[in-house]
């Protein structure tokens, strides 16, 4: 449902809830009236002379009731367990009788004021019915705890007037009233047969309502949601939030409220826009990089959940609430507020269930589906990940589920964050790296100073990045970059302001043109991206009859050199048709960081414990027999599965030997993807001159004179330690695109002239010298490496990274940012496309 039922007026009363023997006649008031014969009247038989009915059972099918009890005997004429004439059904051990039902139905009755408040609440908060049947279910209902004495474990019912807690479910010994502190019975007594008939399967399917949770720790996040829509009691929710963090009515959302949006993968103009999402700075201990649950009228980010909503991989797994949906929505949306308040602990039942506070024995099923939810939530790497402790010995995060034997090659990203989530989940894992080191494509170096990445450095979008995660949990910081990045021509010359901004309009406007063009299937033929832009170009011009300066001209080579370092190589070599497939998904939001410290402190901590061998080179994967047979030289080892994560243009080169071989479309995708090339100089100098340009930004744009420079280093980021003093004055660059064939063949000396040229051009009222120490990274000819990161060529298309991530056979599987299509060219896509692959190797038990 997506708006509120139009509710009845609180004097009717829906007729089912009605019993049919005081159903009024339609002729009942003209009989009063006449004075014609009637019947006459029997004579009173006194109470103790009339015949005792016999108990009705209730009518509810599959209930199995025979004898039901009423749980509200409010009324003085309860029932009880004898004759009413009509039992309500809540669950197979809850009734109550149709006298406590006129209790609070009829206006002449005490209950009714209690119930008619409870309706106006409800209503003004909730979207279901504010029947009776749900106010007795959300107000009436006995709370069940269960007793915490380690040889004891029963379900106790609670006295009517006591209140559950967390404290009290935490403490909770079997005979203790808890306000009384009164012993009514001990653990010897028998616990109640209702509760242990809640674990039946077939009992959720006779439950009238699901639970609603009150107090949830959930619902400081869902203020914007109806609290029923998301598995929260509607009376004790908190007041209503708008997205902009005002008070506000709660709002009904469709499919169409989650438009998705993406992100540039440098943080700087490259046709990609840049999306944010409201921080819930109201609730305390949420770091402001973890935003889990999707908020009304904003962008859809990337790994958010929608909290009134079952994702598809839940339906799969939980068929049996695919339709009515409450509780797991309220289990599930119970345990991610839980991990995101507090993600350097594991998340187990025992801290979750006395957070699960609800009336009814539906307690009792809903605790014992938790033990699957957060299995499944822990599985899928939506809970328990990254950098936690070592369980304690016997301690079993996933218990019954299948956990194979398994070979990890490769040491970079993907591949310890796989290892990791293995040892986790307590599987047997070994890495296998060819190198004499950790990382793979992340590669930190000190030696100027400074943490200095040579290759990955940067956090694409922080909000929800699983390496903001692992940054929280293992207390590494990370330094926002300033947005601010002006450009400088080769003559000295800083570039005006609405210069930039009118030129990055539109760079960004003859994207949306080839977005429009591609919609036609039919007719659109894929080419290289830049000649379909300089297409549009000589288009609009003409049709526009507008002309472009050289200097604004050389502003658009400028952006041009900022996509094809977003994408890794040439837009000569980029399809049109596919170059930003993943804008189809969910990307990360929030500003960019960079790792003070590296990635590589990062990827340090994840190996930990790890059985990592160094310098094994593996040349040989079997995978013919009932185990995978893998080979590096003269070594052998065994196992149930292999992982391989390493670089695409390693596979390309087939150093490695599959028997049999892979399959022909793994084989095609393989040679289809694009190995790209990005290739870092890194300077020190004795002082920051070109501050007096740039001031405090963290990075400056170098326009280029021609088109033929374009990607030579086009961007500067200012590397130098605030808290150093500026003792280390560092500059970061690139070249990337058609430029890395300008320094093929140039030395690392050579490489550094070239750069200090373009900043005397820059800078040329300043002293610029040789630096005293550099760095030129050589990854094109890296043998352990050969590439920077994948792109998709002419020709090519998104599908090709499903390609590359199915596995073979359920034995070899893969994983690197070539295989993950939402987030490829990226640490964040490596990483997740490791916990991607231990998700299909740990499977549930046949019976979930």
């Amino acid at each position: 449902m997506s708006g509120r039922i139009r509710r009845k007026s609180l004097k009717l009363l829906e007729a089912e809830e009605i019993p049919e023997e005081e159903m009024p006649s339609p002729s009942t008031s003209q009989a009063t009236k006449r004075k014609s014969v009637s019947k006459p009247v029997p004579p009173i038989v006194p109470p103790s002379a009339s015949p005792k009915r016999p108990a009705k059972s209730c009518e509810k099918a599959a209930c199995g009731a025979k004898i039901p009890i009423c749980f509200s005997q409010m009324s003085e004429r309860c029932a009880i367990s004898s004759y009413t004439s009509r039992w309500y059904h809540l669950s197979p051990g809850e009734h109550f009788c149709n006298e406590c039902f006129e209790f609070y139905y009829r206006s002449h009755k005490k209950g009714y004021e209690i119930f008619a408040k409870w309706k106006h609440n409800w209503s003004s908060n909730g979207k279901t019915e504010a029947s009776l049947k749900n106010f007795m279910a959300d107000q009436i209902l006995p709370y069940w705890v269960q007793c915490t004495a380690p040889s004891c474990g029963k379900w106790r019912e609670l006295p009517r007037k006591t209140e559950m807690t967390s404290d009290l479910i935490r403490k909770y010994i079997c005979g203790i009233d808890d306000k009384a502190g009164k012993k009514s019975g001990g653990c010897e007594e028998a616990e109640d047969p209702r509760a242990s008939a809640t674990t039946e399967y077939f009992w959720i399917a006779t439950l009238l309502f699901p639970p609603f949770l009150h107090d949830a720790p959930f619902a400081p996040f869902t203020r914007a949601y109806f609290p029923d829509g998301v598995g929260m009691s509607a009376t004790y929710a908190p007041p209503p939030r708008s997205c902009n963090g005002h008070s506000g009515h709660r709002e009904s959302r469709s499919d169409s409220d989650f438009d998705s949006c993406s992100e540039s993968s440098d943080g700087s103009s490259s046709g990609k826009s840049i999306q944010h999402v409201q921080h819930q700075s109201h609730i305390p201990h949420l770091s402001p990089y973890f935003h889990p649950f999707y908020q009304p009228d904003e962008q859809r980010p990337a790994l958010c959940l929608r909290p009134d909503i079952m994702e598809s991989d839940e339906e799969k797994a939980f068929p049996e609430f695919a339709v009515a949906q409450q509780m797991y929505l309220g289990l599930r949306n119970m345990a991610i507020a839980l991990w995101n308040l507090s993600p350097k602990e594991w998340l187990t039942v025992q801290r979750c269930t006395p957070h699960y506070i609800c009336r009814g024995l539906v307690r009792i099923r809903g605790l014992h589906e938790l033990s699957r939810v957060l299995s499944f939530l822990t599985r899928m790497g939506w809970i328990n990940t990254g950098l936690l402790p070592a369980l304690t010995r016997g301690v079993d995060i996933l218990p019954g589920y299948s956990k194979p034997s398994v070979l990890v090659v490769g040491a970079g990203t993907a591949g310890l964050a796989a290892a990791r989530q293995l040892r986790n989940f307590g599987v047997t894992v070994t890495v296998l790296e060819a190198q004499n080191r950790l990382g793979g494509r992340v590669f930190d170096d000190e030696s100027l100073g400074v943490c200095i990445g040579r290759g990955a450095h940067i956090v694409n979008g922080c909000v929800n990045n699983p390496i903001s995660l692992l940054c929280e949990q293992s207390g590494i910081k990370m330094r926002h970059i300033r947005p601010k990045c002006d450009l400088i021509d080769e003559s000295g010359k800083q570039i005006d302001g609405s210069t930039d901004k009118r030129i990055d309009f539109h760079f960004n406007a003859l994207l949306d043109i080839v977005a429009g063009w591609r919609k036609d299937k039919k007719r659109a033929k894929d080419t290289h991206l830049l000649g379909k832009i300089l297409d549009m170009h000589t288009q609009f011009v003409e049709e526009s009859q507008l002309t472009f300066s050289e200097e604004e001209l050389q502003v658009l080579q400028f952006h041009f050199s900022n996509l094809e370092y977003a994408c890794g190589c040439s837009l000569k070599e980029l399809s049109a048709l596919q170059w930003d497939q993943n804008e189809d998904y969910p990307q990360f939001a929030g500003e960019h960081t960079i790792m003070t410290q590296g990635y590589s402190s990062i990827l340090k901590k994840l190996a930990e414990g790890l059985d990592v061998r160094l310098n094994v080179q593996v040349d040989r994967i079997d995978y013919s027999g009932q185990t995978v047979l893998v080979k590096a030289g003269g070594e052998e080892w065994t196992a149930d599965k292999v992982l391989v994560t390493i670089p695409l243009a390693i596979l390309k080169k087939r150093v490695i030997k599959f028997i049999p071989q892979l399959p022909a479309q793994k084989q095609k995708a393989i040679s289809s993807l694009g190995s790209g090339i990005i290739e870092k100089v890194v300077l020190q100098f004795p002082s920051r001159f070109w501050s007096g340009k740039t001031g405090k930004a963290d990075c400056f744009g170098h326009v280029p004179r021609t088109e033929d420079l374009r990607g030579l280093f086009p961007v500067f980021y200012d590397l130098t330690l605030k808290s150093s003093g500026f003792t280390s004055c560092v500059l970061m660059t690139h070249v990337c695109g058609q430029a890395i064939s300008l320094i093929k063949e140039k030395t690392d000396t050579e490489v550094v002239d070239m750069c200090v040229d373009v900043l005397k051009k820059m800078f040329p009222e300043q002293d610029v010298r040789f630096p005293s120490r550099y760095i030129v990274t050589q990854w094109r000819s890296d043998a352990y490496a050969e590439m920077s990161y994948s792109y998709i060529p002419v020709g090519c298309s998104g599908e090709t990274y499903d390609t590359m991530a199915e596995d073979v056979g359920e034995k070899v599987y893969f994983a690197g940012e070539a295989t993950n299509r939402q987030f490829p060219q990226s640490v964040t896509g490596a990483y997740l496309s490791g916990i991607r692959e231990v998700t299909k190797m740990v499977s549930p038990p046949p019976d979930t």
